[in-house]
């Protein structure tokens, strides 16, 4: 039986790890209230310095949405790190296409400038491990087919 997503070429599965230790890297600063007002500080400070706008206030609200986007986008950085499958990449392609999309979103409604260059690395990150799932009958990163139905 052809099992698709059993194994993958590994020039993929280091796209796929490395999109993850990126993510850590960016990521980890917001995942505990303490760490988060260091990081929005920073943004902040930067975001002034360049022109590109200052973030809004902290307030409750925001500190317990970044630390639970932190938190959740940790441990999903840590499954790939540890553990890297072609389907992971596919699914993080998926996350990063949504993401891209509320950044896009909240630029266009007045979002500080600063989020550019996060919004661009964002979709590079996609575009990267999305582009060898296109639907033009390439095998995909792990060499299979998926069973089409129907």
């Amino acid at each position: 039986m052809d099992r698709p997503f059993t194994s993958a070429r590994p020039a993929y599965l280091r796209v796929v790890r490395a999109s993850a230790w990126y993510d850590l890297a960016v990521t980890a600063g917001f995942a505990t209230p303490w760490t988060y007002t260091l990081v929005h500080d920073a943004l902040s400070s930067l975001g002034d310095n360049l022109g590109l706008g200052l973030l809004p206030a902290l307030d409750p609200w925001q500190t317990l949405y970044a630390n639970l986007m932190g938190s959740v986008v940790i441990v999903w950085a840590a499954l790939r790190i540890v553990r890297p499958l072609p389907v992971h990449g596919l699914l993080d392609g998926m996350a990063r296409v949504l993401f891209s999309s509320w950044m896009a979103y909240a630029l266009a409604h007045g979002a500080p400038r600063i989020l550019w260059p996060f919004l661009t690395v964002e979709a590079a990150w996609g575009i990267v491990q999305l582009a060898p799932w296109r639907p033009d009958g390439y095998a995909g990163p792990a060499g299979h087919r998926p069973a089409r139905h129907g």
